[in-house]
C-alpha cells in the first residue's frame, strides 16, 4: 500500500510537469524558492562554504510551507524530527540519534543571535522570518553546551531592510485562527523600529471521552519589538525585546488497550516568556567584534492527570520561575589576503529556577498504590489512610552558572582550506532541594472477618538537602575542505566532540518520597536521592563526510554527508518499572549511530522546481544494562530511521498587465519507523503525509488555499508508560484552511 500511494504521489508530480513543460512561456513571470546564503556571527564563509552539513530555508521558503514554529521543519531538513505531542513544553528534537525528552536539549536555539537556554520556551509561533539555518552535527566548539546535534539559527526582518505593514490572517479546520500585524519604520537612515503583534486560537482535533471537550485546543498572544541604530558606518546596535502568553489544555493521549482518549482529572499547559537581546557589532579593517547580551524569563505551569485514566489515581503539578543571563564576546578577523581566518570568543551565563512540583494522590491511587499494596504484605495488620487525598511535595531551587572561552582558525591555501578550533567549558549546577509530606494511616488488626483499631501512625516528612554538579570539558574540532573550482561546490572530512551538560532528573522526586513513605510501613525500596536524581554529562566522537555539488547548467545543487557517531553516557529518559509515578534520566553506556543525508534542489525550468531532502539514521546500543535488562544491539527508541520530504513546484502567470502568477505546490513528508521502547517490542511503521497548496499572488498580497495530511494517514507520535499502562497520542488527520497576507 505504502509503495502503491508513493507510486501515484511520483506520477502525479511527473503530470503536472510535462502539463507545465508545455504551457509556461520563457518570460515568464516566477519565484525560485532557493536556499540563501547568510553571514551569521559566528561565520567565517558563506555557508555552503563552511565544512557542515546545513540547511538554510530562506522566508518565501518558510511561507510557502506555512511554517510557523520548528516543529513544521521536520523532515523538510534530513534527519531532522520534532513530533508533535504532549503540550508546547515539550519541545523535543532528534537529529542523526541525538535527542532529549526532558531537560537539557541536544540542539541549540538562536533567535537574531539570542541564545534560548531552555529547551521548555522552544516551541512558539514566530512570522516574518528572514531564514532558518539548521546546521546538523556537533556545534559544541562555538555555540557550547547542548548543541551536540546542531543548532538553530533564526533571523527576523529588519526595520532597515523593509518599510511598511505586514498583515497575515488564516483560519482552518480545527477552528484554527492565525493572525499577525507587523509595523516597520526607518526614521532616519541610522534609526528603525518595528512592532508586531501575534494571535492563535485552536478548538483542537482530539476529545476526552471522559467529558466529551475538546483536549488539545489553544490560544497563544505574543508581542515583538525590533530596534536598529546605526550611529556610524561601522557600528551597530540592535535591541529585540518579545513578550509570548500561552494557554493550551493538553494531552490526547490515548489508552492504548482501548484506543481511547479517556481521563477525568484537568490537564492544561500556562507559559509566559519574556526576551530581551541587545547585540552591538563593531567592524573594523582587520576584525569584527560582537557583544551579545540578553535576558530570558520564564513561568509556566504544567498540570495533568498523569495516570491518564478514567479513575483517581494522582495528579502532577509542574510550576516554574526561570531567569537567565548570558553575556558572549565574539571576534571575528581576516587577514593575508583571506588566505587566514580566525574566530575566537567568551560567554558566560547564570540562570536560576525555582520549581514546586506536587504529586497529590486520590482515592484509588491511594488504594490501589498503596493500601493494596501494603495489604498485602501484612493481610493479619491493614491499613486505612486517613484521607483520601494528600500530596508529596517537592520543591527545588536550582542556580546554574557557566562560562566558556574558544578559538577556531581556518588557513586557504589554493583549493584546500584547513580548519581546527577548541573550547573550554565549565558548568556548576546546585540543587537545593526539600520534599516534605503530611499525612497519616490507622492500622487494624483483623481478627477473624472484623477489623479492630490497632493504632495510627503518623507520616510527617521533611527531608531537604543540597546536591551540586560541575562539569570541565574540552571541545575540539577539526576539518579540511577541497573546492573543486568552477564553483562546482566542495567536498569535506570533519571531527569534532559534542558534549551536553549532565544534571538533575527533579521528576524523580515523588519516587523518591513515594519510597520514603513506603519504608515508613515496612515495604518498598530505599533510594539514594543522588543516585537516581544526578545524571552524567553525554558525550560524543563524531566523524563526518560531506560535499555540496553545483550544476549550474542542469540547474541543480545538491548536498550529500555521511556520519558516524560514538556516544558516551547518552542521557535517555526512561519510565521504571511498576507502579512509579515518575520519569528517570539515565545514561546508557554506548550508543553508535551511522547514517547519511542527501538534500537537492532542481529547477526544471523558470517556472518548475523540485526539492528533495533525505535522512536515514541506524542508532543502536552498544552497550546498555539497566541493572534489570541487557538492551545491547538493539534500537534506540524514539528516532526515525528515515526521514523524507519531496516537493514540486509549478508557477504560472496569468496577466502581464496585471502582474499575478498561480503558485501550485505539491509535497509529501515521510518518517519512520521508530521504535517506542528499549526493548524494540513495539514501534510506529514508516508514514508517509500529502500536503498541497495553492497560492495566487499579486505585487502586494497573496491568498491561499492549503492542506496537510490530505491522505488522513493514521500515525502516533508518542508512546510512554505510567504505572504500567501503555498511553499512545495519534497525529493529526486532514488539515485544511485559507491564508491571506500583504503588504502596504
Amino acid at each position: 500500500m505504502k509503495r502503491c500511494f508513493l507510486f501515484y504521489i511520483a506520477l502525479f508530480i511527473s503530470g503536472m510537469i510535462s502539463y507545465a513543460v508545455e504551457l509556461v512561456p520563457e518570460d515568464s513571470l516566477f519565484v525560485t524558492l532557493k536556499e540563501i546564503n547568510i553571514t551569521a556571527v559566528k561565520q567565517t564563509l558563506e555557508m555552503k562554504e563552511e565544512p557542515e552539513a546545513s540547511t538554510v530555508l530562506s522566508g518565501k521558503e518558510i511561507e510557502q510551507l506555512g511554517i510557523v514554529s520548528m516543529r513544521g521543519v521536520s523532515d523538510v531538513v534530513p534527519n531532522f524530527f520534532m513530533p508533535d505531542y504532549g503540550s508546547r513544553i515539550t519541545s523535543t528534537i532528534y537529529v542523526r540519534g541525538i535527542g532529549a525528552r526532558m531537560d537539557q536539549p541536544s540542539v541549540g536555539l538562536n533567535v537574531d543571535n539570542v541564545p534560548f537556554l531552555n529547551k521548555d520556551a522552544y516551541d512558539f509561533d514566530i512570522s516574518d522570518i528572514v531564514s532558518v539555518v539548521m546546521l546538523r552535527g556537533p556545534q559544541s566548539t562555538l555555540y557550547g553546551r547542548n548543541t551536540m546535534a546542531g543548532v538553530i539559527n533564526i533571523t527576523t526582518l529588519s526595520p532597515m531592510a523593509f518599510q511598511g505593514w505586514r498583515v497575515f490572517a488564516e483560519a482552518g479546520n480545527g477552528g484554527r485562527i492565525r493572525a499577525n500585524v507587523g509595523w516597520y519604520h526607518k526614521f532616519t537612515s541610522k534609526i528603525g523600529l518595528s512592532i508586531s503583534g501575534d494571535y492563535g486560537h485552536l478548538e483542537g482535533f482530539f476529545r476526552n471521552e471522559f467529558n466529551n471537550s475538546k483536549i488539545d485546543k489553544e490560544n497563544s498572544f505574543a508581542l515583538r519589538s525590533k530596534f536598529q541604530y546605526n550611529p556610524f558606518y561601522n557600528l551597530k546596535i540592535q535591541n529585540i525585546l518579545s513578550a509570548n502568553i500561552l494557554r493550551q489544555g493538553g494531552y490526547p493521549y490515548e489508552y492504548a488497550g482501548n484506543g481511547k482518549i479517556e481521563y477525568n482529572d484537568t490537564c492544561f499547559y500556562r507559559r509566559f516568556t519574556l526576551t530581551d537581546g541587545l547585540t552591538i557589532g563593531y567592524n573594523h579593517e582587520k576584525f569584527n567584534l560582537t557583544s551579545i547580551t540578553s535576558v530570558q524569563h520564564i513561568h509556566d505551569n504544567m498540570t495533568l492527570d498523569q495516570d491518564f485514566l478514567p479513575e483517581s489515581y494522582f495528579t502532577l503539578t509542574q510550576k516554574k520561575k526561570e531567569t537567565s543571563l548570558t553575556e558572549e564576546i565574539v571576534f571575528k578577523g581576516n587577514s593575508a589576503g583571506g588566505q587566514y581566518g580566525w574566530i575566537t570568543g567568551g560567554m558566560g551565563f547564570y540562570k536560576h529556577l525555582d520549581m514546586d512540583a506536587p504529586v497529590t494522590f486520590k482515592d484509588v491511587g491511594i488504594k490501589t498504590l498503596i493500601e493494596d499494596h501494603r495489604n498485602n504484605a501484612n493481610l493479619s495488620y491493614p491499613i486505612k489512610w486517613d484521607s483520601r487525598l494528600f500530596t508529596l511535595n517537592s520543591l527545588f531551587t536550582i542556580p546554574t552558572f557557566g562560562f566558556a572561552i574558544y578559538h577556531e582558525s581556518e588557513f586557504t591555501l589554493d583549493n584546500w582550506n584547513f580548519s581546527a578550533g577548541i573550547r573550554l567549558d565549565y558548568e556548576r549546577s546546585d540543587l537545593n532541594y526539600r520534599s516534605f509530606c503530611n499525612t497519616g494511616y490507622e492500622i487494624f488488626h483483623k481478627v477473624g472477618e472484623d477489623l479492630e483499631p490497632y493504632r495510627h501512625v503518623n507520616i510527617d516528612i521533611d527531608d531537604t538537602g543540597k546536591l551540586k554538579k560541575d562539569f570541565l570539558t574540552l571541545l575540539p574540532k577539526i576539518a579540511v575542505m577541497y573546492n573543486l573550482g568552477n564553483r562546482k561546490g566542495n567536498v569535506y572530512v570533519k571531527f569534532s566532540k559534542g558534549y551536553k551538560a549532565g544534571g538533575f532528573n527533579t521528576q524523580m522526586f515523588s519516587d523518591v518520597l513515594q519510597q520514603r513513605l513506603m519504608g515508613i510501613m515496612g515495604i518498598g525500596a530505599k533510594y539514594d536521592v543522588e543516585d537516581v536524581v544526578a545524571y552524567k554529562p553525554e558525550k560524543s566522537w563524531n566523524y563526518e563526510l560531506g560535499s555540496h555539488l553545483y550544476f549550474s547548467e542542469i540547474g541543480l545543487g545538491m548536498e550529500i554527508t555521511a556520519f558516524y557517531i560514538d556516544c558516551r553516557d547518552q542521557q535517555l529518559t526512561m519510565f521504571p518499572d511498576g507502579t512509579t509515578t515518575g520519569r528517570i534520566m539515565t545514561n546508557a553506556g554506548k550508543t553508535r549511530s551511522f547514517g547519511a543525508e542527501f538534500s537537492g534542489s532542481l529547477d526544471v525550468t523558470k517556472n518548475i522546481q523540485f526539492n528533495l531532502t533525505y535522512g536515514y539514521t541506524n542508532a543502536k546500543f552498544k552497550k546498555f544494562f539497566n541493572g534489570i535488562k541487557d538492551f545491547s544491539g538493539k534500537w534506540l527508541p524514539y528516532v526515525p530511521s528515515n526521514t523524507f520530504f519531496v516537493q514540486g513546484l509549478y508557477n504560472l502567470n496569468l496577466s502581464e498587465k496585471i502582474p499575478s502568477k498561480l503558485v501550485f505546490d505539491l509535497n509529501v513528508r515521510g518518517t519512520g519507523p521508530i521504535f517506542w521502547n528499549e526493548e524494540n517490542t513495539i514501534k510506529q511503521n514508516f508514514y508517509a503525509q500529502l500536503g498541497a497548496s495553492v497560492t495566487w499572488q499579486f505585487k502586494n498580497w497573496e491568498f491561499k488555499a492549503w492542506g496537510k495530511n490530505l491522505t488522513d494517514t493514521f500515525y502516533h507520535t508518542f508512546y510512554f508508560k505510567s504505572m504500567g499502562n501503555e498511553f499512545l497520542q495519534r497525529g493529526r488527520g486532514i488539515e485544511a484552511g485559507i491564508s491571506v497576507r500583504f503588504t502596504i
